[in-house]
């Protein structure tokens, strides 16, 4: 049996790169909660870093998720036009953030995450900037 490869539609290809970033995001950051020291420091309201944790901390960071987040309907929705230099300059600018995260870092399954995290936004970047293009004046 000869099994057709159908082409995706890129906007559907950037849409579940920027799912699969996001649930790779929240599952990297959810399991820190096993790790003691981020526990006993988000108890005592900080972070590694010296980030405190208030209001402005949670603000910047539901802004920082949000924007992830609609990048999906951005990927979706948004003409190409808009979409594609939409889709590179967030999607390297959240590479560029989550690798800075890994500065000192010595656990492997954080590393790993942020490392996948950073190559699904890689990707995202240059499956926009490869957008097909039709004829001129099309």
């Amino acid at each position: 049996m000869n099994l057709i490869d159908a082409r995706t539609d890129v906007k559907l290809v950037l849409s579940g790169l920027w799912v699969t970033t996001l649930l790779v995001f929240a599952y990297v950051d959810l399991f820190g909660f096993y790790r003691a020291d981020l526990i006993n420091g988000v108890l005592a309201g900080r972070l590694p870093g010296a980030f405190a944790i208030g209001q402005t901390f949670l603000l910047l960071t539901t802004v920082y998720v949000t924007v992830a987040a609609l990048m999906v309907a951005v990927s979706l929705r948004a003409p190409a036009r808009l979409n594609r230099p939409a889709n590179i300059v967030v999607s390297l600018f959240y590479a560029l953030t989550a690798a800075v995260t890994l500065i000192g870092e010595t656990w492997i399954y954080y590393i790993v995450g942020i490392t996948v995290q950073v190559a699904l936004l890689l990707l995202i970047t240059r499956v926009a900037w490869t957008w097909p293009r039709g004829p001129a004046g099309a």
